[in-house]
């Protein structure tokens, strides 16, 4: 593609993620380039990029914009404005790229000329920029932002703007550490251990390793470092009884099950039958043969019934505002809402009152967000502890010892719970809180030699 072609490519498909906002962005990047097969995998990268970079930089863009007098920009006009303020582009620059040929945007009409000549020769950051506009999220959510970091949130949320490496774990019903890197490198995948896990590797570069035979053997999964040291945190054992009460695709289902090494029961749960159907394949592929799947319905409700107080442990993987995973799904920053937040809240409760009544007495309930909120973090689990006096917070980090890979740390702030942070500690935005269920704990399960 020409660097114009390149260009109209990104509007068309910046349009497609406008005008599909309750969509996440890269199932509409995905989409647009299956049925654009014609273009390249340098020229989708190019393009793709360039759409995340805006995305995640729309604040300033909108900003500057609107000081021109555009109040409601759009997809053209941010993208030409994202070439002079973000990549230094000069005005006569433009001209060869918008130039109305074949494949390349039409030329400027008199109205965007103007714009575009008050946003010529500046660069995105400006003094008069408020922190929110700097920091590119919505003015309403900067207050929460303060509440979990202080301060210093915009150096925080800075971190979410960068973007996110490829992480993998090792499946250890199929392989350690030594092997599967050896098999990635065969098929020019370069990797490094992650700094926490035990079982993480980042590849070096971005590429796809959907072909790879390491993963299509099930020996490597893609899962975030920190979704890692989540699922490893419920620290499911060989021989436990478990549910994964929002279980979804099954990524820290797999975890588990690598953890108990098949023996045992985990009890997969979620309301959306299409989403256990999509584990079903990974399941297989890793070679995960103790886990049970089940669409949480009326039906499921009553089962669970019957089982209260019947399993070790439970992970309640909460829906959530996905305020953490922003790096990757630099669009959820605009779509998420205030009423969102409102509704989610209450909704985590309810499910975490549900899914306690299935711990038993010195068993383990696991909560976790991909949030960086504090009202879907700290504050709901203090609420869940006040509503629950028979549980108990287990500090985190006397947990961390059986998680981190050998001679790792990990600075926590100061509380019983897990949270994670991209500037911190180079994950996804994580929050988790474990709770131990007052009473006698069980005897370590037997499992067969």
């Amino acid at each position: 593609m020409t660097p114009g072609a390149r260009i109209e490519a990104t509007i068309e498909l910046l349009e497609e993620i406008v005008s599909r906002a309750e969509r996440p962005a890269d199932l509409t990047a995905n989409a647009y380039f299956r049925n654009r097969r014609f273009i390249g995998s340098g020229d989708r990268r190019a393009v793709s990029e360039r759409v995340w970079d805006i995305l995640r930089r729309r604040g300033q863009l909108g900003w500057w914009l609107a000081r021109t007098g555009v109040r409601k920009p759009t997809p053209r006009a941010l993208v030409a404005a994202h070439l002079i303020l973000a990549e230094r582009n000069a005005l006569a620059d433009l001209d060869a790229l918008f130039d109305g040929g074949r494949h390349r945007p039409m030329t400027f009409d008199e109205a965007e000329y103007a714009v575009l000549r008050a946003l010529d020769g500046h660069t995105l950051d400006h003094p008069e920029q408020p922190d929110w506009v700097a920091a590119n999220v919505p003015e309403w959510i900067a207050p929460h932002l303060a509440e979990s970091y202080g301060p210093d949130w915009p150096r925080e949320i800075a971190a979410l703007e960068t973007p996110a490496p490829v992480d993998l774990r090792v499946n250890r019903l199929k392989a350690n550490t030594e092997r599967a890197r050896g098999m990635l490198a065969k098929a020019g995948v370069d990797t490094e251990p992650t700094p926490f896990a035990r079982d993480g590797l980042r590849l070096a570069r971005r590429l796809s390793i959907v072909t790879s035979p390491a993963f299509e053997d099930g020996l490597v999964e893609i899962q975030d470092e920190g979704s890692q040291l989540v699922a490893a945190l419920v620290d499911a054992k060989p021989g436990m009884q478990v549910v994964d009460y929002c279980a979804g695709a099954g990524g820290k289902t797999l975890a588990m099950a690598a953890g108990m090494e098949n023996k045992g029961r985990i009890v997969a749960l979620d309301v959306l039958e299409t989403r256990l159907d999509r584990s079903a394949q990974r399941l297989r592929r890793a070679g995960v043969h103790n886990v049970e799947r089940r669409t949480l319905d009326e039906e499921s409700r009553k089962w669970l019934k019957r089982r209260g107080g019947a399993f070790d442990r439970v992970l309640v993987d909460a829906p959530c505002t996905g305020t953490g995973t922003w790096r990757r799904n630099p669009d959820g920053r605009w779509s998420l809402q205030p009423v969102d937040l409102e509704e989610l809240v209450p909704k985590q409760a309810a499910i975490l009152d549900a899914a306690q009544r299935l711990v038993k007495p010195g068993g383990r309930l696991v909560y976790a967000t991909c949030s960086v909120l504090a009202p879907e973090n700290e504050r709901q689990a203090e609420a869940f502890l006040s509503r629950h006096p028979d549980f108990e917070a287990v500090p985190v980090g006397t947990l961390l010892g059986e998680v981190l890979r050998e001679g790792a740390t990990l600075s926590l702030p100061e509380g019983p719970w897990l949270r994670l942070s991209p500037r911190q500690h180079g994950t996804d935005g994580f929050f988790a809180a474990v709770f131990q269920r007052r009473g006698e704990a069980a005897a370590e399960p037997e499992i067969a030699a």
